[in-house]
């Protein structure tokens, strides 16, 4: 039953941290679309 718990926690903690990386790369994604968008509008 330990065995279980351990592994059903370390999928837990890969789901996890592959969310998050999605998530860091979406912001990142966010951001660059945003000084784009800046930059362009300082350039008109």
């Amino acid at each position: 039953m330990k065995r279980f718990s351990f592994i059903a926690l370390l999928i837990a903690a890969a789901a996890l941290a592959t969310t998050a990386c999605n998530t860091v790369q979406g912001i990142g994604k966010d951001v660059e679309r945003g000084g784009q968008a800046i930059e362009k509008a300082a350039t008109k």
